[in-house]
């Protein structure tokens, strides 16, 4: 087992390099699950983003400079707190972060192509099961991402 999902990690980031359509080598690990969480959640500060994620606030702040610089975040005032400044997708950031996820879904209809339903259903049941229990493991540093459960 444990060979094969290093074997499925190394072949994962390079199906991921080598992608499908436009949206092939676009978007990072980090920033994918990033705008994600933001899509799913709505908007938020970098705290409540870090903490979401089980990473530390300086490293969310690195990572979200560039999202916000090519425009696919936006900072806004909290609306309670005009103080306080809280993260958002932008409409190019929803509109890449779909183009991103249709490419990915994509991929994996090519991929499970000669599978059938139960067999893809299992494998998605047995996956989040896998994940659930990394994240029960050590809570602290993993994040489970919205939508885990689908």
């Amino acid at each position: 087992m444990q060979h094969q999902l290093a074997v499925y990690a190394r072949r994962a980031e390079q199906t991921r390099l080598g992608g499908l359509g436009q949206a092939r080598n676009s978007m990072d690990r980090a920033a994918y699950l990033l705008l994600n969480r933001l899509d799913q959640e709505g908007p938020m500060g970098v705290k409540a983003l870090a903490a979401g994620m089980g990473i530390d606030s300086s490293t969310v702040t690195r990572q979200v400079a560039p999202l916000v610089e090519s425009g696919l975040v936006k900072r806004t005032s909290h609306p309670e707190d005009g103080r306080a400044v809280v993260l958002q997708l932008s409409p190019r950031g929803e509109a890449r972060l779909e183009e991103v996820r249709s490419s990915r879904r994509n991929l994996m209809q090519l991929i499970t192509k000669d599978w059938s339903e139960e067999e893809r259903g299992t494998f998605c049941k047995l996956l989040t099961r896998f994940n659930k229990a990394m994240l029960e493991l050590n809570p602290s540093s993993l994040a489970q991402p919205p939508g885990a459960d689908s």
